[in-house]
C-alpha cells in the first residue's frame, strides 16, 4: 500500500546525531511547526529573513505554513526541489531546517536556511542543527557545496555560519522591507565542514535518493520490449540448425 512516505521519500527522511533530529514534515507537524512561529522567532522590530514570513498574522500562520510546505511538495522534481525538516531537540520541537537547490545532478550544490524558536536560542542548537544538515547532504547525497546568507545585522546566523565551516563569498545590497540593507553571501565547500560531535544516523536514505535522481533504477523494460526480445529469441530458435 503506498504512503505518503512512499509517494514523497522526503517525507520518510529522518536524521538524528546526538540529542538533534531532523525529519520530513508531514501533516501532522504543520501545526505545531506553526504555533511555534507565533509564539516568536525574533524582536518585532528585526527582520532576519529576506522574506519577511514570519510577520504573519496569527490567525493566518497555519494556513500560510500548510501552503507553503504543500507547495514545496507539490513542485518537487529531480530539476528543482527543497527538503524541509522540522527540528526536535532533546525529542521537543525547536525550529526548521532546509536546503533548496536547483539542477542538483549538475551543480551538487544548493542553499541552507533555517529558524529556530527565540526561547531555544543562544543554546548552540542553531550551529548543531546546520552542522547536522550538512553533514547528511555531503555525506549522503555527494553534494560539493553549501551557500547560505544573513544580514550584516544579524551576528547570531553569521556566527552559526563561521562555526559550521562557511567562508565569506560576497556582500549585496538588498531591499529588506523598503530599506537598503546588506546581505552577506557565505559558502561552504566539503572539505571546511566542522562536524557536530556526534555521528549522524539516518532512515529513508536510498529512496530519497532516487527521488532526485541519485541512484535511478534502470528503467522496466515495456511491454512491446518485452514482446520484441520475446519474438527475437523465437525467430533465432526457428532459424537454428538441426544437429
Amino acid at each position: 500500500m503506498n504512503t505518503a512516505a512512499t509517494v514523497l521519500p522526503l517525507l520518510g527522511l529522518r536524521i538524528t546525531a546526538g540529542p538533534v533530529e531532523l525529519r520530513g514534515i508531514t501533516d501532522d507537524l504543520l501545526g505545531p511547526l506553526a504555533q511555534l512561529a507565533i509564539d516568536g522567532i525574533h524582536d518585532p522590530d528585526f527582520m532576519p529573513f529576506t522574506f519577511p514570513w514570519s510577520l504573519t498574522e496569527a490567525p493566518d500562520m497555519p494556513r500560510n505554513v500548510a501552503q507553503y510546505h504543500w507547495g514545496k511538495r507539490a513542485s518537487f522534481s529531480p530539476a528543482a526541489w527543497t527538503a524541509d525538516f522540522a527540528v526536535c531537540y532533546d525529542g521537543e520541537l525547536v525550529g526548521a531546517q532546509g536546503f533548496s537547490t536547483k539542477d542538483y545532478l549538475i551543480v551538487r550544490g544548493g542553499e541552507t536556511g533555517s529558524w529556530l524558536s527565540r526561547r531555544f536560542q543562544g543554546r548552540g542548537i542553531g550551529t548543531a542543527m546546520r552542522q547536522v544538515i550538512c553533514a547528511f547532504i555531503f555525506d549522503h547525497l555527494d553534494a560539493e557545496y553549501i551557500t547560505s546568507s544573513a544580514f550584516q545585522d544579524n551576528p547570531a546566523s553569521l556566527a552559526v555560519s563561521r562555526k559550521t565551516g562557511y567562508v565569506d563569498n560576497g556582500t549585496e545590497r538588498v531591499n529588506r522591507l523598503g530599506k537598503p540593507a546588506y546581505l552577506h553571501r557565505i559558502v561552504l565547500e566539503r572539505g571546511g565542514l566542522v562536524r557536530y560531535e556526534h555521528e549522524l544516523t539516518v532512515q529513508g536514505v536510498p529512496e530519497f535518493r532516487r527521488s532526485i535522481g541519485l541512484d535511478a533504477p534502470a528503467e522496466e523494460p515495456t511491454a512491446f520490449t518485452r514482446y520484441a526480445l520475446r519474438a527475437g529469441r523465437s525467430r533465432r530458435n526457428a532459424i537454428r540448425p538441426s544437429k
